[in-house]
């Protein structure tokens, strides 16, 4: 990578969270208190916004709109640092349609900044219809990969496009084997091995649409997690995303996802 290559032709890293709250033990059969899943999730954002604030990184946080009405201020703090708030529905685990502009009305509300950006919660089917009529300009919903037991999409689109007026932005997968990027394969695979798949990722695309969960930075042993889910958590975790993020921006940009569709999507 050359050192003097002007900032806006270096490959882009599109680094996202989905802020939300802590509901996954409830797949695997763990209750949880509703006020402990929105604290973890409180709290994990925080961690996230000193993390990237460290980092001097700017990211999307996709967010809930429970979420940022038990933590308005965590909101608010995200946005005027700069960093761009998206929408992942009202709720993390209910979903009906009218939430679509419901959720993007309540965080525009909160945040006093526009929202154009839609991630589904665990990476449902939803309308691309819906969703520009509910006001979006892009939705990252789609992970062109094979995750089993819960979609396959690995004959979906792998670069961003347009359908009905509306961006696409799948998530990051490499080229031919689609290897995912997210943020499952980041705690459990060596860091060589991040490193290979995301060079490999933006050498082939100019760009990687990444995403990780708050939650994730918070420690996330002892509640009937699979060791896939729960391995590399709390510390370690920021740990191991602080070192991913210094050797990215030593060699690549980071934009946020609405800059991204300004930039290749305009007009």
């Amino acid at each position: 990578m050359n050192a003097h290559r002007p900032e806006e032709q270096r490959p882009a890293i599109l680094l996202s969270f989905d802020a939300e709250e802590f509901d996954i033990p409830l797949e695997y059969g763990h209750r949880l208190p509703e006020s402990e899943q929105f604290r973890i999730g409180a709290d994990g954002l925080e961690r996230a916004l000193q993390l990237l604030a460290e980092s001097g990184v700017r990211a999307t946080f996709f967010t809930t709109a429970a979420l940022a009405r038990r933590s308005p201020d965590l909101v608010r703090r995200a946005a005027r640092e700069g960093h761009e708030i998206a929408s992942h529905a009202f709720y993390h685990s209910r979903f009906e349609p009218g939430h679509l502009r419901q959720s993007r009305e309540v965080l525009q509300e909160i945040a006093g900044v526009g929202v154009v950006g839609f991630r589904m919660p665990r990476m449902a089917p939803v309308s691309p219809a819906l969703i520009r009529e509910a006001g979006y300009r892009y939705d990252s919903s789609v992970n062109p990969i094979w995750l089993p037991g819960r979609y396959n999409r690995f004959f979906e689109k792998r670069n961003a496009y347009t359908l009905d007026g509306l961006v696409r932005i799948p998530l990051a997968a490499t080229p031919l084997v689609r290897w995912p990027l997210f943020w499952l394969a980041f705690k459990n695979q060596p860091r060589w091995l991040n490193r290979v798949t995301t060079r490999a990722t933006l050498a082939a695309d100019g760009y990687a649409a990444l995403y990780f969960h708050p939650w994730e930075l918070m420690s996330n042993l002892g509640f009937g997690l699979p060791r896939v889910i729960e391995r590399t958590s709390g510390q370690a975790m920021c740990d191991a995303l602080r070192e991913h993020l210094r050797w990215l921006g030593s060699k690549y940009r980071f934009i946020t996802y609405a800059d991204f569709v300004r930039e290749r999507f305009a007009g």
